[in-house]
């Protein structure tokens, strides 16, 4: 089943559990770096990372800063694309402009 999204049901929660665990932060920090209260932030993280609700796109947003990923890393369902994605937001703008103008061209 795919979402609105187009992302499949649990692939941001997946996302989002993966790389806080990678950062070392819990749930109830991230729910609190965006600005959920203290007392629900880790219940309210949980079930975006079991699945069983997916956070609102400005939300997700805002869990997408707190992770330090782009937005569209969180929905993305293929991991080698995730990874692309993480590495080209390392680059500066003309550093991204010029790897995908690259990466177009090799395409063609």
């Amino acid at each position: 089943m795919v979402t609105e999204s187009g992302a499949s049901p649990n692939i941001v929660g997946k996302r989002m559990r993966s790389r806080r665990e990678e950062l070392g932060l819990s749930q109830e920090r991230v729910g609190v770096l965006i600005g959920i209260d203290e007392s629900s932030s880790r219940a309210r993280i949980s079930r975006y990372e079991l699945g069983t609700h997916e956070p609102p796109v400005e939300t997700a947003r805002l869990i997408a800063k707190a992770l330090s990923v782009p937005l569209a890393y969180l929905y993305c369902d293929e991991d080698d694309v995730a990874v692309w994605l993480m590495e080209l937001a390392t680059k500066s703008t003309g550093q991204r402009k010029a790897l995908v103008s690259q990466w177009r061209q090799d395409l063609r």
